[in-house]
């Protein structure tokens, strides 16, 4: 991953068009080539003024993030404009006082979740629904349309290892429930053949960006 020091770099460079056309056809490649390594693993997300870095190595953690908080398992409530059309009630018991159940299968079919991915013009970011902190990023190295099938096969959002904001979300030791830092339930990793599959309860990324 990229530092945001490397991705101002990068937007310099870009914002010298006039050097970057003049430039020979291989050193046009050879800039393309170098800007691609420069900016791999880190986004620039439409709803956030600083990069998210996402993918890299599955990160543990331990019960004590889901200890008792303030309002269950979270300081707070989940938002009260939460995105997609999901239920505000739905999503607080799912998200802090919840640790083994999850949203019916098929529910983010009856939201707006499929309309959104598959008209955004790239990887939609998804919020934690307390804390508004970005969890996922998807699509990422597959297409809207793979996102939505491997979603609808399953019953659930499912991502893989490079679309985790990994600053943001851990995966206990030993029952692989899927949690934020802060203590919200998302789900669980339920791997299969292609490695990680990390299967989320949409109502617990449907926060607005704070």
């Amino acid at each position: 991953m990229r530092s945001l020091a490397t991705l101002t770099t990068v937007l310099v460079l870009f914002s010298s068009g006039y050097a970057f056309e003049a430039a020979s056809p291989n050193n046009r490649r050879d800039f393309l080539a170098s800007l691609s390594t420069a900016t791999a693993g880190l986004l620039l997300t439409p709803n956030t003024a600083s990069a998210v870095e996402v993918g890299g190595k599955l990160k543990l953690g331990d019960e004590s993030i889901m200890s008792q908080k303030a309002h269950g398992t979270s300081e707070k409530p989940v938002q009260s404009n939460l995105l997609y059309g999901v239920s505000e009630k739905l999503a607080d018991q799912i998200c802090n006082y919840n640790r083994r159940f999850a949203e019916f299968g098929g529910y983010f079919t009856s939201t707006s979740f499929e309309d959104v991915v598959l008209e955004a013009k790239g990887p939609v970011t998804f919020y934690d629904s307390v804390t508004g902190k970005p969890l996922f990023v998807a699509p990422i190295n597959r297409s809207a349309e793979a996102f939505v099938q491997e979603s609808e096969v399953h019953g659930w959002p499912s991502f893989r290892d490079d679309e985790v904001v990994w600053e943001n979300v851990r995966i206990l030791k030993n029952s692989g429930e899927t949690v934020s830092v802060d203590g919200t339930h998302l789900g669980h990793n339920l791997p299969d053949r292609k490695g990680n599959r990390y299967c989320i309860n949409l109502v617990s990324v449907a926060g607005q960006p704070m």
